[in-house]
């Protein structure tokens, strides 16, 4: 049976402060971090026009290693929250209403941003990495116990994302069935994405994140007490436990900096 056992797991949570580990958060600072400095450079490339081709092969690639920590990251911290979740209500409580208010208020955040690069007519978010994840929080609930299901269905759909990638010109559609399947990875024709995360193949990120959390997280036997980060980890850790927050909020400072120090003109917003 590949259910999480219920002893194995309080034991794992035993001892914890709110059910939290650090390390988790500082490796999720760390990755906020890292896709901050992207959009920084993103900015600096369509905003003020300087010469550094933010979706270059580096930048580019760059780009796709901060999103793959921040996504698989998720789906990891989706394993200990519905740990912390099923210890406080008990284990066979329905909790699919509260991934699915979850996932459809992180879609929205996706909206919202979507409206905004429209509003600064900085490109088009059909389906960039909230909206992903929005979906993949109600997508995943069937799989939030699981641990080698996780891992089989994880790489498949990463493997079937990097075969659409591999061959996108054969992926690409004009007009509406472009914008409608452009969550699968069909590449709407004519059209520049400022943020695009397809679900494949990145909800196999996630299932690949839930794999780890179960498999190394709930299951481990020799879980260390909580306590506090080390003390210079201490600021990726609080960045770690704020991540969404901080993500929504990241773009509009870093704008106004720019602006406030004459690298962005008033007139290119």
């Amino acid at each position: 049976m590949e259910e999480s056992r219920p002893g194995s797991e309080s034991a794992a949570f035993a001892g914890k402060v709110g059910g939290r580990f650090w390390d988790v958060d500082v490796v999720r600072g760390i990755a906020m971090v890292l896709v901050a400095t992207y959009h920084f450079v993103y900015d600096l490339d369509f905003l003020a026009g300087y010469p550094v081709n933010a979706v270059g092969m580096f930048w580019g690639n760059f780009a796709d290693t901060s999103a793959f920590m921040f996504v698989f990251l998720a789906g990891l911290s989706l394993a200990l929250s519905h740990q912390r979740a099923r210890m406080k209500v008990g284990p066979e409580a329905n909790l699919f209403p509260k991934y699915l208010r979850r996932g459809l208020r992180i879609f929205g955040y996706g909206m919202g941003i979507t409206v905004v690069f429209w509003v600064l007519k900085a490109g088009v978010v059909i389906f960039g990495i909230l909206h992903m994840l929005g979906v993949s929080i109600i997508l995943a609930y069937p799989f939030l116990r699981r641990r080698w299901t996780n891992l089989f269905f994880g790489l498949s759909v990463v493997a079937a994302g990097a075969f659409i990638q591999a061959d996108q010109n054969s992926f690409v559609l004009p007009g509406v069935w472009g914008f409608l399947l452009a969550p699968f990875g069909v590449f709407p024709a004519g059209v520049y994405m400022a943020d695009y995360r397809a679900l494949l193949p990145w909800f196999g990120v996630v299932l690949l994140g839930l794999f780890v959390g179960n498999t190394f997280y709930l299951r481990r036997r020799d879980v260390k007490p909580l306590g506090q980060a080390p003390r210079p980890m201490r600021p990726l850790a609080f960045v770690g436990r704020h991540t969404l927050f901080i993500y929504l909020i990241h773009q509009p400072i870093l704008i106004a900096l720019l602006w406030a120090f004459g690298v962005v003109n008033p007139s290119a917003l």
